[in-house]
């Protein structure tokens, strides 16, 4: 056992006095020992239930053998962080939860992990920790929240961030928002639409890295709790059969996971985390051939906030099998990945059917032809920029606008708010990127008000910085090079032309290349925003948004 370096023989008896002291016993010892990865705290809604969550794994690991014992890791609640500094911290916690994840697990050598994540950045976080690692590893998160209902109609916490917009155009008033403010979000979990921590969690069943489930089932179903305590013997499974992530999370599982993201037109958040996790199994994940798989998936759920279907609505349609089941009638997935299950893809998803077309649209009948993602290139995006292309208004696939440039997020709310913006504008927010930022904000607000305010169908949005799942319309994020390092986005001015046109995937500002190369040259670099604490030597390692925003050490 890996954990005999730190329990067995001789040289081990200090070790084993300190075992002691956490009363753990001879026969305990004498088993393998299960890390179990809490990302369990009061202030996620996300987490406040993965408390039960962990305790159900420790059962499943117990009842199947092995020494389950606890140890956390942090998480952010990007809805929380939104629209104001915390939201510099959210994006830079994945390295820190994969980082200390990694000390945790090889200080104290684990024989195998169970990661308990739920919202945003931890669910990569640890999928980047386990590749690192290498110990068999199961995921079991902590499950999407219930949809509200306001006046009869479902909603989510996209509809809460609109209604403050609706507010500011005067289409909603004080008493409506606070009925949307009490009613949006009932239930713990992770918000009930298609944004980043549903994406990854279902993402995580693609890559064979969860269980049946992991993604769909309600936090407050019981049937959640028995998924954990599944994990937690599953991971002793896995551990007599050394089946390990690397084994799992390989290339083609990696393609696996892009192709369902098109499918189920998932967050674009999830264009920084798979480079990231492909980085950690040492896979180049170039986003533009993300359009090559986009090409060839068609789109077959619009769930919230592209859509009137929500998490709980997939989990009765069949779950995220159902849909690869859906996508292998056409052979697009690798059947022969491994799992976690001990069996291939194409074993878990064989019989996994469609039990509702209206959610899950039938591969012969889907949304459109090509994929819920786009990578956008052009001479203001040379390497990319990302938009989810399923939920964009048909009229807003090509649009022709002048720039209204701003260099912070604040900026760009205030003239949104004050009724500056108008139909036809392309509002550009720059400076918030990877280094930029530092910490590259989501822009939920900004896009909240320009949907709230009946503009999502007139106004574009493109900026250095990223989306939450819960953004909707042309928001084109994750331009790279960022403005920080000279990207073409720090060279826009006022007025200019900017040409988007999302069917032929170009990004182009209408400014002659020797005017461009004028305003280059005259361009000086900002003295960054943070020179202190991690935020800083975050900035000083980050890589653009085009790479998944990964560390590097700066070369000298």
């Amino acid at each position: 056992m890996r954990s005999d370096a730190v329990k067995t023989g001789m040289q081990q008896a200090p070790h084993r006095s300190l075992f002691n002291a956490l009363g753990m016993t001879k026969e305990e010892l004498e088993r393998p020992l299960v890390g179990i990865v809490s990302s369990y705290n009061e202030i996620v809604p996300g987490h406040m239930n993965l408390d039960k969550i962990v305790e159900a794994v420790k059962m499943g690991v117990a009842m199947a053998g092995g020494t389950p014992i606890v140890f956390p890791a942090i998480a952010v609640c990007d809805g929380i962080a939104m629209g104001h500094i915390g939201m510099k911290y959210s994006l830079v916690t994945r390295d820190l939860i994969a980082d200390s994840t990694e000390a945790m697990a090889m200080a104290h050598q684990f024989d195998a992990l169970v990661m308990v994540p739920n919202c945003d950045k931890n669910v990569p976080g640890l999928l980047m920790a386990a590749a690192r690692i290498n110990v068999p590893t199961v995921f079991v998160s902590g499950g999407p929240m219930l949809a509200g209902k306001v006046k009869g109609c479902k909603r989510s916490l996209s509809s809460m961030f609109e209604a403050v917009g609706a507010y500011s155009a005067g289409t909603m008033t004080a008493e409506d928002v606070e009925e949307f403010e009490n009613k949006t979000c009932p239930t713990c979990g992770s918000c009930s639409g298609m944004y980043t921590a549903n994406s990854m969690n279902c993402l995580t069943e693609v890559l064979g890295m969860g269980l049946k489930g992991n993604g769909t089932i309600p936090a407050v179903y019981s049937e959640r709790i028995k998924l954990a305590k599944h994990a937690g013997m599953q991971v002793m499974e896995m551990y007599r059969r050394n089946i390990r992530p690397r084994d799992i999370m390989t290339k083609e599982a990696i393609l696996n996971a892009l192709t369902v993201d098109m499918a189920l037109g998932c967050s674009t958040n999830s264009m920084l985390h798979l480079p990231a996790i492909a980085h950690e199994i040492g896979m180049d994940f170039d986003i533009t051939f993300a359009n090559e798989i986009s090409a060839k998936t068609p789109n077959l759920c619009h769930l919230a906030p592209a859509g009137p279907t929500y998490i709980e609505d997939l989990n009765e349609a069949g779950g995220v099998y159902a849909v690869m089941n859906e996508l292998n009638k056409k052979g697009l997935l690798y059947t022969d990945c491994m799992t976690v299950t001990g069996k291939t893809v194409g074993e878990n998803i064989a019989g996994c059917v469609n039990k509702d077309p209206s959610v899950i649209r039938p591969i012969d009948n889907p949304y459109s032809q090509t994929g819920g993602l786009a990578v956008l290139t052009g001479n203001l995006a040379p390497d990319g920029g990302v938009v989810k292309r399923s939920a964009v208004a048909e009229e807003m696939m090509v649009h022709e606008g002048p720039a209204r440039v701003f260099d912070c997020e604040e900026d760009a709310i205030a003239a949104i708010k004050g009724g500056k913006i108008v139909p036809g504008d392309v509002v550009v927010i720059r400076y918030e990127g990877p280094k930029g930022g530092p910490g590259m904000r989501e822009m939920l607000n900004p896009t909240s008000a320009i949907a709230g305010m009946g503009l999502d169908s007139t106004v574009a949005l493109i900026t250095d910085g990223r989306f939450s799942g819960a953004s909707r319309g042309a928001s084109i994020g994750h331009i790279s090079p960022e403005a920080a390092v000279g990207g073409p986005i720090a060279l826009v001015e006022e007025g200019d032309i900017i040409k988007i046109n999302i069917p032929e995937e170009r990004l182009e500002i209408a400014v002659s290349d020797e005017e461009m190369a004028r305003r280059r040259a005259a361009w000086k670099p900002r003295e960054p925003k943070v020179t202190t604490g991690y935020l800083a030597r975050y900035a000083a390692m980050v890589t653009s948004g085009n790479r998944g925003a990964i560390l590097e050490i700066p070369k000298k």
